[in-house]
């Protein structure tokens, strides 16, 4: 099972998302892609197994992930400050990968209902994860 971990910005996100991962499943192949230099290089320092940077790395991993891991604004584009291409954001919704996607209410959109501190975000995020792992047959 191959696990994309997307992230931008400063990367802490895709860090602690990396972190948790790695924590509750030391075994799963993680692929940190980061819309930067600084992002990618957080969440492979984190634990990642392999890790690339920006669009056309975006793109490509999209194909073979199983499932992607990122802020809600992977799949806006023009997200992140501009950091998500119109590409990168198509890549992402159209995968045929399964989607856990971390709701932050930044960068000029507000998602209704999402009061819970970042950390909580991240670890029901987890627990997403590992359900959907626990399914597949692959994993079994």
């Amino acid at each position: 099972m191959k696990i994309v971990v997307m992230d931008g910005q400063g990367g802490r996100l895709g860090q602690k998302l990396v972190e948790s991962i790695k924590k509750a499943m030391p075994d799963i192949y993680l692929l940190a892609i980061g819309t930067n230099s600084t992002a990618t290089e957080k969440m492979l320092k984190s634990g990642a197994d392999a890790a690339a940077t920006g669009e056309n790395a975006a793109i490509v991993a999209c194909r073979t992930a199983d499932l992607i891991v990122g802020p809600l604004g992977i799949v806006m584009a023009d997200a992140l400050l501009g950091e998500i291409t119109p590409r990168m954001a198509a890549a992402v919704a159209s995968s045929a990968a399964a989607r856990i996607l971390i709701p932050m209410n930044l960068c000029d959109t507000y998602v209704a209902g999402v009061n819970l501190p970042p950390a909580a975000v991240v670890q029901d995020a987890i627990t997403r994860l590992q359900a959907l792992i626990s399914e597949d047959p692959r994993h079994a």
